[in-house]
């Protein structure tokens, strides 16, 4: 391992060991904001630290600051030289954050269940990645004397969101003078909502006005949150190896959203008809950037489309695997031709052979 990746790689492994450390202490005080501090700290150190473990980089060109948060989240979401996350890891990640910002400048409220369902999940994922980045177990980096998080996971998404909302019922009732207490557990059940739709993260003081309207009014949770009812809660294991993560159910894609998007976190779950995004197979696409069916496969597999799902999908319709791309996909090869050489490019890819798959163009 490269040494500033191993820096990294320690300081991340110490803000999760504080992490559980606050988890577990006996008393209240500072505990919710300590754990989200120190779990976001964590993530970021080790986002950053796999990065460079696999050949990446977390500097701009001139930048004096290293890449931010979702800049790391995008990175190792999206790029192909690194890639090592997963959409769901990247929901979860994206709200740990959220939750951190919040809780660090402003008030969130989250109940014991609620940061139970974060610290668990982002210590899931903060297993699997070291796995897969570098190949090592937590279990034998963790002192003998640490606890990992482990307790009764929430059953699922409906029977906890609507223990969640019962609560800031209670608060808003008239006269109850207990508005500020219910807009902070509000906030972060917003939060996750925020997530997961790729909207505002941090929600305003209307934001959760408009909402509490919708809850003194009786509006159903999944009406109110339709992102969060678009999840589910799995879980695998038990004790210290207990494994929990947040993800989104059959039929529900989730899409990486383009950088620069205003008020748009990293990933979003939408509802969409692929087929209609996805709109052109192999050939339409060398006709509309007018190449050759073989030199356009050349150039994707030099631009790397595969990896990016703005450009490319692959739709399994029964037991057949097609790729797809979108109408970006034109504009990213459009905007790359003058730059290189596609000379060079068959030299390196036009000779290759497909292998035989059920994958058809």
């Amino acid at each position: 391992m490269k040494k500033e990746a191993g820096i990294l790689f320690n300081k991340a492994l110490n803000s999760l060991i504080l992490s559980i450390e606050h988890f577990n202490r006996p008393w209240d005080k500072g505990r919710a904001e300590a754990v989200l501090i120190f779990l976001d700290h964590s993530f970021e150190m080790l986002l950053k630290s796999a990065i460079l473990h696999r050949g990446g980089k977390i500097r701009e060109k001139r930048a004096k600051q290293t890449i931010g948060f979702d800049g790391c989240i995008r990175k190792a979401l999206s790029d192909g030289t690194v890639r090592f996350l997963i959409n769901e890891q990247a929901l979860s990640l994206q709200a740990i954050n959220s939750l951190r910002d919040a809780a660090q400048h402003h008030i969130v409220d989250l109940s014991e269940q609620h940061l139970y369902l974060h610290a668990q999940s982002g210590l899931t994922i903060f297993r699997e990645i070291l796995k897969k980045v570098f190949d090592r177990d937590l279990i034998g980096l963790l002192p003998e004397r640490v606890l990992p998080i482990s307790t009764s996971s929430p059953k699922d998404i409906a029977s906890f969101f609507e223990t969640e909302i019962d609560d800031i019922k209670k608060l808003l009732k008239p006269r109850s003078r207990k508005h500020v207490e219910a807009f902070a557990k509000l906030r972060g059940l917003t939060i996750l909502e925020g997530a997961i739709q790729g909207g505002r993260l941090q929600p305003s003081n209307s934001d959760l006005k408009r909402i509490s309207i919708q809850i003194q009014s009786g509006q159903s949770w999944d009406k109110i949150f339709p992102g969060v009812a678009s999840i589910e809660f799995t879980t695998k294991g038990y004790g210290p190896s207990l494994d929990l993560r947040i993800t989104k159910k059959e039929g529900i894609p989730v899409h990486v959203v383009p950088e620069g998007t205003p008020e748009a976190a990293v990933v979003a779950i939408k509802r969409v008809d692929e087929l209609a995004f996805y709109n052109l197979n192999l050939t339409q696409l060398s006709e509309k950037v007018g190449l050759t069916v073989p030199k356009t496969l050349a150039i994707i597999r030099h631009l790397n489309l595969y990896s990016d799902p703005d450009c490319f999908k692959q739709i399994v319709i029964g037991k057949t695997k097609f790729n797809r791309y979108s109408q970006k996909a034109i504009d990213y090869i459009k905007k790359e031709l003058p730059a290189v050489s596609m000379e060079k490019i068959w030299a390196q890819y036009g000779t290759r052979r497909k292998a035989k798959t059920t994958m058809r163009e």
